[in-house]
């Protein structure tokens, strides 16, 4: 496996278990958002991983603790992506 497709995999084990344990519920209710404006099982986790990806990110690089508040805020933006600029 290469060292993307390793992230991207534990990126979609995040989303999967936050769907699991349902912390966020906010993570649950974009998912259920999204397959209602008709977006795949995949796309909808993916798109939800982006949200993911953003936080870890500023945890790795920035060594920032992690900001729910802006998650879900990012959550509630989807399908818009969270690093797009307006």
């Amino acid at each position: 496996m290469e060292p993307n497709e390793n992230v991207r995999q534990e990126i979609f084990n995040i989303v999967n278990n936050q769907m699991t344990t349902n912390n966020p519920p906010e993570t649950k209710e974009t998912f259920n958002r999204l397959k209602k404006e008709g977006y795949n099982d995949f796309e909808a986790r993916q798109l939800i991983g982006q949200c993911v990806a953003v936080e870890l990110f500023e945890i790795m690089k920035h060594r920032k603790p992690f900001d729910e508040k802006r998650y879900i805020s990012n959550l509630k933006q989807l399908p818009k992506a969270p690093f797009d600029e307006e």
